[in-house]
C-alpha cells in the first residue's frame, strides 16, 4: 500500500512513521523539499500534476501561520488540486476543531453546528466541502501537543499562564502520536470513513482551572493568577467540550486519554 503525504511537519512526520511503520510505502511532499520529501505547492495544480499515485492521501500541509489567502490557497485548492487529479483516491483532510465556535460550553459533537467566527475557519468549511463531496475523509483536530509542543504547558512551567476568569473553559487537545494512530485507523477502513466528519481529540476535555490544579500537582507549583479571556487566541476564543465518541465507536482509543497525562513525558521534551 501507498501513502501520499501531503506537508511533512510536525504532525506529518509522525504520521509517516505510523504507515511506515505498518507496512506503507510513504511518499511525502512540503514546500522546502526537505529530509526526502517531493517538493510541492499543493495549491498549485502543475506541481499536483507531478505527484506520484497511491492507495491513499493524507493532506495535512500548514498555513505557514498565514490568513485568510494561505488557507484559500494551501486548504481549499489544495484539496481540489488533490481531487481534480486523483479522482479516485481517498483522501483525508485534516481540518480543526476550531470550526465549531460555541462559547456556551455544551458538548459538541460531528452534528453540532460549525459555524466559525472567522474567515480561515470558514475557509476551512469549503475545504471540508470539496473532500466530503469526493466522498474524503475529514478529521478535525483539538489542539495538537506531544514531543517538542505544548504552548500551554510551557506557559505553565515558565510561570506565565493565567486562568482565565473562573478557569471554567474547556481544554481540547489531542497528543500527536494519538492523532496519527487515529488517521492510519481511518485509512485501514477507508469504506467505513469515506464522506465521514470525525473529531479527533482526547476522551477527557478538562477545565482551565482542573487542567492547571493537576499540573501543580504533578511538578509542584502553585496555580496561575486569574485574568481576563485571552480574545486573541489563533484558534479563536471558544468555550466547549468537543466528543470523540464517534471516532471512538470505531475501535480507536487514545494512548493518552487526557493532557495531563502526557504532561511529565512532554515536560521532559520542552
Amino acid at each position: 500500500m501507498k501513502l501520499l503525504l501531503i506537508g511533512h511537519g510536525y504532525l506529518g512526520q509522525s504520521i509517516a512513521r505510523e504507515f511506515s511503520d505498518r507496512g506503507w510505502e510513504v511518499a511525502t511532499t512540503s514546500l522546502s523539499g526537505g529530509e526526502g520529501s517531493i517538493v510541492c505547492d499543493v495549491g498549485d495544480p502543475a506541481d499536483v500534476d507531478r505527484l506520484p499515485a497511491a492507495d491513499f492521501i493524507v493532506h495535512c500541509a500548514a498555513s505557514g501561520r498565514g490568513g485568510a489567502e494561505a488557507y484559500q490557497r494551501v486548504y481549499v485548492d489544495g484539496c481540489r488540486n488533490l481531487v481534480k487529479k486523483f479522482p479516485n483516491t481517498p483522501l483525508l483532510f485534516t481540518s480543526s476543531t476550531s470550526v465549531y465556535a460555541q462559547t456556551d460550553g455544551s458538548i459538541v459533537t460531528e452534528e453540532s453546528p460549525a459555524i466559525p467566527d472567522r474567515e480561515t475557519g470558514s475557509l476551512l468549511l469549503e475545504a471540508e466541502r470539496v473532500v466530503l463531496a469526493a466522498r474524503g475523509v475529514v478529521a478535525r483536530l483539538a489542539g495538537i501537543y506531544g514531543p517538542g509542543r505544548s504552548v500551554l504547558l510551557k506557559k505553565f512551567l515558565a510561570g506565565e499562564a493565567v486562568i482565565e476568569e473562573e478557569g471554567g473553559r474547556w481544554i481540547n487537545q489531542i497528543h500527536r502520536d494519538d492523532a496519527a494512530r487515529a488517521i492510519f485507523h481511518l485509512a485501514a477502513d477507508v469504506a467505513g470513513s469515506a464522506g465521514e466528519v470525525f473529531n479527533l481529540c482526547d476522551s477527557h476535555p478538562i477545565s482551565q482551572r482542573a487542567c492547571y490544579e493537576r499540573l501543580g500537582e504533578i511538578f509542584g507549583l502553585p496555580l496561575p493568577p486569574s485574568g481576563p479571556r485571552d480574545l486573541n487566541r489563533k484558534r479563536g476564543w471558544t468555550h466547549k467540550s468537543v466528543s470523540n465518541q464517534k471516532l471512538r465507536a470505531t475501535g480507536w482509543q487514545p494512548i493518552f486519554p487526557c493532557f495531563t497525562d502526557a504532561a511529565e513525558s512532554v515536560a521532559a521534551t520542552l
